[in-house]
């Protein structure tokens, strides 16, 4: 995930997020038409890469602001202030637009976003210092010989490997079988993933 390390100028991120957010290009396979949904600031430090948005999202036009988005806050130990604040998270899904349902659940988030915007986005962020790959999506994608071939390995691999990226199962009701059959996400994943996250911004010492 190589990134532009030089100064980003604002106008320019403002120009390339008013492209995406004006993209058409797969209106025809999208049954409730496009409206992408991303969160981009040049000094965020935290980059979120899910799937793509539900019909909840899309209809708001915020993203995770469902139940999804409910457990993947408590999971990071943030405030929705802080998780929606540009200039510290950015949430950048595999999809930019709802891709419509199939016969178990959403369809796979559409291809053309990757391929459009991703390098390009990932090149206005360079004070990216932890990416959260969540669901096999982006695993697949990003970690590339790193993806083990399900999530459930995917996820222990990465648990303990770089500092700097984790692999998460999606945080989606839907997985709640997944989260019974594996309590050790709970217990030993997560309160590393609260600390490293808590790392990234620190509290100000009193009196600064």
């Amino acid at each position: 995930m190589g990134r532009d390390t030089g100064k980003v100028k604002p106008e320019a991120l403002d120009r390339l997020l008013g492209q995406v957010r004006a993209c058409r290009v797969c209106a025809a396979h999208l049954p409730l038409g496009p409206r992408p949904v991303v969160q981009i600031g040049a000094g965020a430090s935290l980059l979120i890469v899910g799937q793509a948005p539900g019909t909840r999202v899309h209809a708001s036009g915020i993203p995770w602001c469902d139940a999804s988005g409910d457990r993947l806050r408590q999971w990071l130990g943030v405030n929705s202030e802080t998780f929606y604040d540009p200039a510290k998270v950015a949430l950048m899904p595999m999809g930019f637009c709802y891709p419509g349902r199939g016969g178990g659940g959403d369809l796979p988030p559409r291809p053309e976003c990757v391929d459009l915007w991703h390098e390009r986005l990932l090149a206005r962020m360079p004070n990216v210092t932890l990416t959260l790959l969540l669901g096999q999506h982006a695993q697949s994608h990003y970690l590339r010989d790193g993806w083990r071939g399900n999530l459930t390995d995917t996820v222990q691999a990465w648990a303990g490997r770089s500092p700097g990226t984790l692999a998460l199962p999606h945080p989606s009701p839907r997985n709640r079988g997944w989260f019974a059959r594996n309590p050790w996400f709970e217990a030993e994943v997560l309160p590393m993933l609260r600390e490293r996250v808590a790392r990234l911004w620190p509290p100000a010492a009193p009196g600064s």
